[in-house]
Protein backbone atom coordinates (compact mmCIF):
# COMPACT_ATOMS: atom_id res chain seq x y z
CA UNK A 1 0.00 0.00 0.00
CA UNK A 2 1.25 3.51 -0.86
CA UNK A 3 2.45 5.45 2.19
CA UNK A 4 3.96 8.80 3.05
CA UNK A 5 7.07 9.21 5.18
CA UNK A 6 8.80 12.04 6.98
CA UNK A 7 11.99 12.90 5.10
CA UNK A 8 13.29 15.69 7.32
CA UNK A 9 12.57 17.77 10.40
CA UNK A 10 13.34 21.29 11.59
CA UNK A 11 12.54 23.70 14.39
CA UNK A 12 12.89 27.24 15.64
CA UNK A 13 12.59 28.75 19.12
CA UNK A 14 12.79 32.52 19.75
CA UNK A 15 15.86 33.79 21.56
CA UNK A 16 14.03 35.24 24.57
CA UNK A 17 13.42 32.78 27.41
CA UNK A 18 10.80 33.67 30.03
CA UNK A 19 11.17 31.64 33.23
CA UNK A 20 8.64 31.07 35.98
CA UNK A 21 10.76 33.29 38.20
CA UNK A 22 10.43 36.05 35.60
CA UNK A 23 6.66 35.64 35.67
CA UNK A 24 6.60 36.12 39.42
CA UNK A 25 7.41 39.78 38.80
CA UNK A 26 4.68 40.12 36.14
CA UNK A 27 1.68 38.37 37.66
CA UNK A 28 0.66 36.89 41.00
CA UNK A 29 2.08 33.38 40.74
CA UNK A 30 5.02 31.26 41.88
CA UNK A 31 7.43 28.87 40.23
CA UNK A 32 6.23 26.10 42.55
CA UNK A 33 2.55 26.66 41.64
CA UNK A 34 3.26 26.54 37.89
CA UNK A 35 5.53 23.48 38.03
CA UNK A 36 3.18 21.46 40.25
CA UNK A 37 0.15 22.07 38.05
CA UNK A 38 1.69 22.05 34.58
CA UNK A 39 5.31 20.89 34.61
CA UNK A 40 6.37 24.11 32.85
CA UNK A 41 9.55 25.87 34.00
CA UNK A 42 10.21 28.23 31.09
CA UNK A 43 9.01 29.16 27.61
CA UNK A 44 10.34 31.08 24.58
CA UNK A 45 8.73 34.40 23.63
CA UNK A 46 8.98 35.90 20.14
CA UNK A 47 10.29 39.42 19.66
CA UNK A 48 7.67 42.09 19.05
CA UNK A 49 8.63 42.37 15.37
CA UNK A 50 8.98 38.59 14.90
CA UNK A 51 6.02 37.11 13.04
CA UNK A 52 4.69 33.57 12.82
CA UNK A 53 5.86 33.37 9.20
CA UNK A 54 9.40 34.35 10.22
CA UNK A 55 9.58 31.43 12.65
CA UNK A 56 7.98 29.08 10.14
CA UNK A 57 10.56 29.92 7.46
CA UNK A 58 13.51 29.21 9.77
CA UNK A 59 12.08 25.84 10.84
CA UNK A 60 11.34 25.00 7.20
CA UNK A 61 14.88 25.83 6.08
CA UNK A 62 16.22 23.48 8.72
CA UNK A 63 13.88 20.68 7.59
CA UNK A 64 15.05 21.16 3.99
CA UNK A 65 18.69 21.03 5.06
CA UNK A 66 18.05 17.90 7.15
CA UNK A 67 16.46 16.12 4.19
CA UNK A 68 19.01 17.32 1.61
CA UNK A 69 16.27 19.01 -0.41
CA UNK A 70 15.62 22.53 -1.67
CA UNK A 71 12.47 24.57 -2.11
CA UNK A 72 12.32 23.49 -5.74
CA UNK A 73 11.81 19.88 -4.59
CA UNK A 74 8.68 20.73 -2.60
CA UNK A 75 5.21 20.82 -4.16
CA UNK A 76 3.33 22.83 -1.53
CA UNK A 77 3.02 24.04 2.06
CA UNK A 78 0.54 23.48 4.89
CA UNK A 79 0.96 25.62 7.99
CA UNK A 80 -0.95 24.76 11.15
CA UNK A 81 -1.43 27.98 13.11
CA UNK A 82 -3.95 29.94 15.12
CA UNK A 83 -1.75 33.05 15.06
CA UNK A 84 -1.31 33.95 11.42
CA UNK A 85 0.47 37.23 10.62
CA UNK A 86 -2.73 38.62 9.07
CA UNK A 87 -6.25 37.48 8.11
CA UNK A 88 -5.01 36.73 4.57
CA UNK A 89 -3.02 35.76 2.63
CA UNK A 90 -1.82 32.77 4.57
CA UNK A 91 1.42 32.10 6.40
CA UNK A 92 1.87 29.20 3.98
CA UNK A 93 2.16 31.42 0.92
CA UNK A 94 4.71 33.59 2.73
CA UNK A 95 6.77 30.45 3.35
CA UNK A 96 6.24 29.33 -0.23
CA UNK A 97 7.56 32.64 -1.52
CA UNK A 98 10.53 32.80 0.88
CA UNK A 99 11.72 29.31 -0.07
CA UNK A 100 10.94 29.43 -3.82
CA UNK A 101 8.57 26.48 -3.56
CA UNK A 102 6.51 25.48 -6.59
CA UNK A 103 2.94 26.55 -7.34
CA UNK A 104 1.22 23.61 -5.71
CA UNK A 105 -1.30 23.81 -2.84
CA UNK A 106 -0.26 26.15 -0.02
CA UNK A 107 -2.64 27.06 2.79
CA UNK A 108 -3.06 27.47 6.55
CA UNK A 109 -5.00 25.08 8.78
CA UNK A 110 -6.59 26.14 12.07
CA UNK A 111 -7.42 23.45 14.62
CA UNK A 112 -5.75 25.19 17.58
CA UNK A 113 -3.33 22.93 19.46
CA UNK A 114 -4.38 19.93 17.36
CA UNK A 115 -3.49 21.77 14.15
CA UNK A 116 -0.29 19.88 13.34
CA UNK A 117 -2.05 16.51 13.57
CA UNK A 118 -4.80 17.82 11.28
CA UNK A 119 -2.21 19.21 8.85
CA UNK A 120 -0.15 16.03 8.81
CA UNK A 121 -3.23 13.94 8.06
CA UNK A 122 -4.32 16.36 5.30
CA UNK A 123 -0.87 16.30 3.69
CA UNK A 124 -0.89 12.50 3.83
CA UNK A 125 -4.20 12.46 1.94
CA UNK A 126 -2.99 14.94 -0.70
CA UNK A 127 0.10 12.85 -1.37
CA UNK A 128 -1.78 9.55 -1.46
CA UNK A 129 -4.25 11.07 -3.95
CA UNK A 130 -1.42 12.14 -6.24
CA UNK A 131 -1.95 15.89 -5.82
CA UNK A 132 1.60 16.31 -4.52
CA UNK A 133 4.69 14.18 -4.02
CA UNK A 134 6.36 16.24 -1.31
CA UNK A 135 4.76 18.72 1.10
CA UNK A 136 6.22 20.94 3.77
CA UNK A 137 4.09 20.69 6.92
CA UNK A 138 4.70 23.29 9.63
CA UNK A 139 3.28 24.07 13.04
CA UNK A 140 4.05 27.69 13.96
CA UNK A 141 2.62 29.89 16.68
CA UNK A 142 3.10 33.27 18.31
CA UNK A 143 0.74 32.62 21.19
CA UNK A 144 2.29 35.39 23.26
CA UNK A 145 0.26 37.76 21.06
CA UNK A 146 -2.96 36.24 22.45
CA UNK A 147 -2.05 36.46 26.13
CA UNK A 148 -3.42 38.78 28.79
CA UNK A 149 -0.30 39.12 30.93
CA UNK A 150 -2.45 39.95 33.97
CA UNK A 151 -4.32 36.61 33.76
CA UNK A 152 -2.26 34.10 35.72
CA UNK A 153 -4.49 31.21 34.58
CA UNK A 154 -3.30 31.50 30.98
CA UNK A 155 -0.16 33.65 30.65
CA UNK A 156 1.98 31.05 32.45
CA UNK A 157 1.05 28.28 30.02
CA UNK A 158 1.99 29.32 26.51
CA UNK A 159 5.10 29.97 24.45
CA UNK A 160 6.15 30.64 20.86
CA UNK A 161 8.01 28.61 18.24
CA UNK A 162 7.81 26.59 15.05
CA UNK A 163 8.46 23.02 13.95
CA UNK A 164 8.49 21.58 10.44
CA UNK A 165 8.56 18.24 8.66
CA UNK A 166 8.82 17.27 5.00
CA UNK A 167 6.30 14.60 4.07
CA UNK A 168 6.95 12.61 0.90
CA UNK A 169 5.56 9.64 -0.99
CA UNK A 170 7.27 6.30 -0.34
CA UNK A 171 8.21 4.25 -3.36
CA UNK A 172 7.93 1.04 -1.35
CA UNK A 173 11.47 0.07 -2.20
CA UNK A 174 14.68 -0.36 -0.21
CA UNK A 175 15.11 1.07 3.28
CA UNK A 176 11.89 3.13 3.14
CA UNK A 177 9.64 0.18 2.27
CA UNK A 178 8.06 -0.12 5.72
CA UNK A 179 8.17 3.55 6.67
CA UNK A 180 5.26 5.97 6.65
CA UNK A 181 1.94 6.96 8.19
CA UNK A 182 -0.07 3.93 9.31
CA UNK A 183 -3.27 5.67 10.43
CA UNK A 184 -4.77 9.05 11.23
CA UNK A 185 -7.83 9.94 13.30
CA UNK A 186 -9.39 13.40 13.57
CA UNK A 187 -12.28 14.61 15.74
CA UNK A 188 -14.02 17.77 16.89
CA UNK A 189 -16.98 18.61 19.13
CA UNK A 190 -18.18 22.19 18.82
CA UNK A 191 -20.48 22.07 21.84
CA UNK A 192 -17.34 22.47 23.97
CA UNK A 193 -15.91 25.45 22.09
CA UNK A 194 -16.35 27.71 25.10
CA UNK A 195 -13.89 25.72 27.22
CA UNK A 196 -10.85 27.15 25.44
CA UNK A 197 -11.30 30.11 23.12
CA UNK A 198 -10.31 33.66 22.18
CA UNK A 199 -13.34 35.98 22.41
CA UNK A 200 -13.44 38.57 19.64
CA UNK A 201 -14.22 41.24 22.23
CA UNK A 202 -10.87 40.86 24.04
CA UNK A 203 -8.55 39.02 21.66
CA UNK A 204 -7.07 37.12 24.64
CA UNK A 205 -7.17 33.41 25.44
CA UNK A 206 -9.78 32.29 27.96
CA UNK A 207 -9.79 28.77 29.38
CA UNK A 208 -11.75 26.67 31.85
CA UNK A 209 -8.69 24.79 33.09
CA UNK A 210 -10.33 21.99 35.14
CA UNK A 211 -12.84 21.16 32.38
CA UNK A 212 -10.17 21.22 29.66
CA UNK A 213 -8.04 18.87 31.76
CA UNK A 214 -10.94 16.45 32.22
CA UNK A 215 -11.82 16.56 28.52
CA UNK A 216 -8.18 16.04 27.55
CA UNK A 217 -7.66 12.96 29.70
CA UNK A 218 -10.85 11.32 28.41
CA UNK A 219 -10.31 12.18 24.74
CA UNK A 220 -6.64 11.15 24.74
CA UNK A 221 -7.55 7.79 26.24
CA UNK A 222 -10.20 7.33 23.56
CA UNK A 223 -7.94 8.29 20.65
CA UNK A 224 -5.26 5.86 21.81
CA UNK A 225 -7.77 3.00 21.87
CA UNK A 226 -9.16 4.01 18.46
CA UNK A 227 -5.70 4.17 16.91
CA UNK A 228 -4.65 0.76 18.17
CA UNK A 229 -7.93 -0.86 17.12
CA UNK A 230 -7.69 0.53 13.58
CA UNK A 231 -4.17 -0.78 13.00
CA UNK A 232 -4.35 -4.06 14.86
CA UNK A 233 -1.32 -3.03 16.88
CA UNK A 234 -0.92 -3.27 20.63
CA UNK A 235 0.38 -0.60 22.96
CA UNK A 236 3.61 -2.57 23.30
CA UNK A 237 4.24 -2.08 19.55
CA UNK A 238 4.59 1.70 19.99
CA UNK A 239 8.18 2.78 20.54
CA UNK A 240 7.58 6.48 21.18
CA UNK A 241 4.75 8.77 22.21
CA UNK A 242 5.10 12.38 20.99
CA UNK A 243 2.14 14.16 22.60
CA UNK A 244 0.98 17.74 22.42
CA UNK A 245 2.93 19.53 25.14
CA UNK A 246 0.19 21.17 27.17
CA UNK A 247 0.46 19.77 30.67
CA UNK A 248 2.73 17.11 32.16
CA UNK A 249 -0.19 15.52 34.04
CA UNK A 250 -2.13 14.96 30.81
CA UNK A 251 0.99 13.52 29.18
CA UNK A 252 1.55 11.15 32.11
CA UNK A 253 -2.10 10.03 32.03
CA UNK A 254 -1.80 9.14 28.33
CA UNK A 255 1.42 7.20 28.98
CA UNK A 256 -0.33 5.21 31.71
CA UNK A 257 -3.13 4.37 29.27
CA UNK A 258 -0.50 2.94 26.91
CA UNK A 259 1.36 1.29 29.80
CA UNK A 260 4.44 3.12 28.54
CA UNK A 261 7.41 4.22 30.60
CA UNK A 262 7.95 7.98 30.59
CA UNK A 263 11.35 7.12 29.10
CA UNK A 264 9.42 6.40 25.88
CA UNK A 265 7.60 9.74 25.95
CA UNK A 266 9.08 12.88 24.40
CA UNK A 267 8.63 15.72 26.90
CA UNK A 268 9.52 19.34 26.16
CA UNK A 269 6.71 21.09 28.04
CA UNK A 270 9.09 21.97 30.87
CA UNK A 271 11.29 24.06 28.51
CA UNK A 272 8.86 25.14 25.78
CA UNK A 273 5.53 25.52 27.56
CA UNK A 274 2.47 25.01 25.38
CA UNK A 275 3.37 26.14 21.85
CA UNK A 276 0.02 24.99 20.45
CA UNK A 277 0.31 23.61 16.89
CA UNK A 278 4.10 23.92 17.05
CA UNK A 279 4.53 21.67 20.07
CA UNK A 280 4.52 18.24 18.40
CA UNK A 281 6.90 19.06 15.52
CA UNK A 282 9.20 20.90 17.96
CA UNK A 283 9.30 17.87 20.26
CA UNK A 284 9.66 15.43 17.37
CA UNK A 285 12.57 17.34 15.84
CA UNK A 286 14.36 17.42 19.18
CA UNK A 287 13.96 13.66 19.66
CA UNK A 288 15.09 12.88 16.11
CA UNK A 289 18.06 15.25 16.31
CA UNK A 290 19.22 13.77 19.61
CA UNK A 291 19.11 10.26 18.12
CA UNK A 292 16.42 9.02 20.51
CA UNK A 293 13.84 8.42 17.78
CA UNK A 294 15.35 6.25 15.06
CA UNK A 295 14.29 5.07 11.62
CA UNK A 296 11.98 2.08 11.72
CA UNK A 297 10.47 2.90 15.09
CA UNK A 298 6.72 3.31 15.59
CA UNK A 299 5.72 6.79 16.78
CA UNK A 300 2.33 8.03 17.99
CA UNK A 301 1.45 11.72 17.72
CA UNK A 302 -1.65 12.84 19.63
CA UNK A 303 -3.12 16.21 20.50
CA UNK A 304 -6.09 18.12 21.85
CA UNK A 305 -6.98 21.72 21.04
CA UNK A 306 -9.66 24.35 21.36
CA UNK A 307 -12.82 23.60 19.46
CA UNK A 308 -12.64 21.10 21.01
CA UNK A 309 -10.46 19.27 18.48
CA UNK A 310 -8.45 16.12 19.01
CA UNK A 311 -6.68 13.50 16.94
CA UNK A 312 -3.75 11.19 16.35
CA UNK A 313 -1.30 10.08 13.68
CA UNK A 314 0.54 6.76 13.97
CA UNK A 315 3.60 6.25 11.81
CA UNK A 316 6.68 4.13 11.37
CA UNK A 317 9.50 6.65 11.14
Amino acid sequence: MKRTRIAGTGSYLPQKILTNKDLESIVETTDEWIVQRTGIRERHIAAEDEQTSDMAVVAARQALAHSGLSGADIDGVIVATATADRPFPSVAVAVQDALAIGKGPSFDMQAACCGFVYALSTADSLIKNGIARRLLVIGAEKFSSLLDWSDRRTCVLFGDGAGAVILEACDGQGTSADQGILSAHLHADGQYQGLLHVPSETGFIEMDGPEVFKFAVNSMSGIVAETLESTGLEAADIDWLVPHQANIRIIEATARKLKMSMDQVVVTVDRHGNTSAASIPLAFHEAVSSGNIKRGQVVLFEALGGGMTWGSVLMRF
